[in-house]
C-alpha cells in the first residue's frame, strides 16, 4: 500500500489514508492537551490539587502521544522512525517522573527531571516534523529544530532542580565531623 503525502488545512501531513488521518487527529488534540497540562502543571504550586490535576492529565496526554506517533510512524517508518525514538524518550522520562511521585521515592529531582525532559522531548519532535513548515521557523537551519529546544528547556529545569534542591533536607554530617572536627565547607 502506498502512503502519500498531502495537505491538510493548508498544513503537509503524512498521508491521506482514513486510518492515518484518525490517528493523526487524536495526535494532535493529546499533543495540544500535553502542551497545555504540563504548562499548567509546571506553573502552579508544587503539591497543589490543581498540580496533581494537571500533572495526572500531561501524562495521560503523553501516554497518548506516544501510543498515537507509535501508530503513525509504523504507518510511514521509513520517514517517521526518528519521531517514534523521540516519543519512546518522551513516554520513558514521564514515566519515570510520574513513578519517582507516585512510589514516594525522595526528593523531587526524579519528577522534576522527568517530566522536564518528557517536555521537552515531545517539544522537539513537534519542531523536528513541523518546523520547516511553520511561519519564521521555516527560516531556521534545520539542526536547530533538534535543539533549541533543549537549550531553552535545559536551563529552566535546572533551576527548578536547584529551588527544589534548596527544601531538601541537608545532608548528614559524617559521623567523624559530628565528633566535634572542624566542619569542611562542603557541609555547610
Amino acid at each position: 500500500m502506498m502512503i502519500t503525502a498531502s495537505r491538510v488545512f493548508g498544513d503537509q501531513v503524512g498521508s491521506t489514508a482514513p486510518a492515518f488521518l484518525a490517528i493523526l487527529a487524536v495526535h494532535v488534540i493529546a499533543g495540544l492537551a500535553a502542551v497545555v497540562t504540563g504548562a499548567a502543571a509546571a506553573l502552579t504550586r508544587k503539591g497543589s490539587s490543581r498540580h496533581i490535576k494537571a500533572g495526572r492529565w500531561y501524562y495521560r496526554a503523553i501516554c497518548v502521544v506516544f501510543a498515537t506517533a507509535t501508530g503513525l510512524a509504523a504507518m510511514r517508518w521509513a520517514q517517521d522512525y526518528y519521531l517514534f525514538i523521540i516519543g519512546a524518550v518522551a513516554f520513558s522520562a514521564a514515566t519515570a517522573g510520574y513513578l519517582h511521585r507516585r512510589l514516594r521515592r525522595p526528593g523531587d529531582f526524579g519528577h522534576i527531571g522527568g517530566m522536564g525532559i518528557a517536555y521537552t522531548a515531545m517539544l522537539t519532535a513537534f519542531y523536528v516534523d513541523n518546523g520547516p513548515h511553520l511561519p519564521l521557523w521555516d527560516r531556521l537551519p534545520a539542526l536547530s529544530f533538534w535543539f533549541l529546544p533543549s537549550a531553552i528547556a535545559a536551563p529552566i529545569i535546572i533551576r527548578a532542580l536547584r529551588r527544589a534542591g534548596r527544601g531538601q533536607p541537608r545532608q548528614p554530617v559524617p559521623h567523624s565531623q559530628a565528633r566535634g572536627q572542624q566542619r569542611d565547607s562542603s557541609y555547610r
